[in-house]
């Protein structure tokens, strides 16, 4: 089977990448660097002739409300037209579990409109929705720092490994379409706050974290379950103090 990973040769495509190479499908990562460019369609046509599978884990370059918007509706916009033009037969797009209970924040809406592009091109397709990433607990504590001292809320976060989140990205771009969502979260629910203070102190990293109810979360003020998964969600293997050691 072959299989285009837009988004390949970062964190979960390359993962991705290598997992479907393993199980003896043609893999093919695709990025600016491999001459793939979203934006203005540049490789999109060559790289998907013969495609089975689409899968995109790309992301924006920035996260500014306007440049996010503008990244995920242009490139998914190329992507589903070039899919269809290439007869893919499937289209495998990673999200976030919660987006659309996220509306304060740029990026959440960003994902919404691409899932909403998706859904309406007539392509069978599968969303995986991840829930944070602890590769990301690092980013998260520098958006939220001012002055030295990290602020955030205290709403439910169930983070998961990149590379759980990777093999249902796998898994799901080999199987039949869902039509629908599959989420992927940790094992483990923490506060958001709690959770950095955890993985900065493991790194030790001196910045204090401070739990404020009414600090934004990528301009989201959370609720305790905006970010949890449902009950079907699957679950990763990868506890947060295995991954720290």
């Amino acid at each position: 089977m072959k299989v285009v990973v837009i988004g390949g040769t970062g964190l979960i495509g390359s993962t991705v990448v290598a997992r479907l190479t393993e199980h003896g499908h043609d893999a093919v990562p695709a990025a600016p660097s491999t001459g793939v460019d979203t934006i203005t369609g540049q490789g999109l046509k060559e790289v998907l002739q013969g495609a089975d599978v689409l899968v995109d884990v790309s992301n924006s370059p920035s996260f500014a409300d306007d440049d996010v918007l503008a990244f995920f509706t242009t490139s998914t916009g190329n992507l589903t037209a070039a899919a269809d033009a290439a007869g893919v037969g499937h289209y495998v797009a990673l999200s976030v579990v919660g987006a659309e209970r996220a509306a304060d924040s740029g990026y959440m809406r960003a994902k919404v409109a691409q899932e909403k592009l998706i859904r309406e091109s007539g392509l069978r397709y599968s969303l995986v929705h991840a829930t944070q990433f602890f590769e990301f607990a690092a980013g998260i504590a520098d958006s939220a720092t001012a002055g030295g001292v990290v602020r955030l809320p205290d709403g439910g976060v169930q983070p998961v490994a990149a590379a759980d989140v990777a093999a249902v990205v796998g898994r799901t771009a080999v199987g039949d379409p869902l039509d629908g969502v599959v989420e992927i979260a940790g094992p483990e629910v923490f506060g958001l706050d709690g959770w950095i203070r955890t993985v900065l102190a493991a790194k030790n990293d001196a910045r204090e974290v401070v739990t404020d109810r009414e600090a934004r979360y990528f301009g989201e003020k959370l609720g305790e379950r905006t970010l949890l998964p449902g009950t079907g969600a699957l679950i990763g293997q990868v506890r947060l103090a295995d991954w720290l050691n």
